[in-house]
């Protein structure tokens, strides 16, 4: 059975490559003036911020129950740096939503823009780190499966 740990395990992998790629079209897009690349950036930014949303609340059911426990520094401030991520990100997609609906291509705007999508960036780059550290360092969700010794025809 799927439990959250699970879950957000499986679909947190998805936004941070989404944002990651995202920002690499908006770079390209922003220096060779490339329609294609700056479309591609907008299109992923927007799944990049659907998939951080589903991934937070993935998260936040996978920490119930952790707050008390020895894992209490490290979650909350996993925690503290997803929620940053995730109205950074959301307030980024609404002003790329601005800009196109409103077809406002000016360029201060244009860098305004970008350097946002860098911020989310650096946002998701903290989370993903501080989450592996929960993780790999802590152990958090791992369940260790040890043999049972105390039957010999075990194998």
């Amino acid at each position: 059975m799927i439990s959250p740990t699970h879950l957000h395990a499986m679909v947190v992998h998805f936004p941070i490559a989404l944002l990651i790629v995202g920002f690499l079209f908006e770079v390209i897009g922003f220096f060779y003036k490339k329609v294609f690349f700056r479309q591609s950036a907008f299109y992923l930014l927007i799944l990049g911020t659907l998939g951080t949303v589903v991934s937070y609340l993935a998260g936040n059911a996978a920490g119930e129950g952790l707050e008390e426990g020895p894992l209490n520094k490290a979650m909350e401030l996993h925690e503290q740096a997803a929620t940053i991520a995730l109205w950074l990100t959301i307030i980024t997609s609404a002003v790329y939503l601005c800009i196109h609906f409103f077809k406002y291509y000016k360029s201060w705007a244009r860098i305004i823009s970008v350097i946002l999508f860098a911020c989310v960036i650096a946002a998701i780059s903290r989370t993903g780190y501080l989450g592996g550290e929960l993780v790999y360092k802590h152990g958090a969700g791992v369940e260790l499966a040890l043999p049972d010794f105390s039957n010999p025809d075990a194998k």
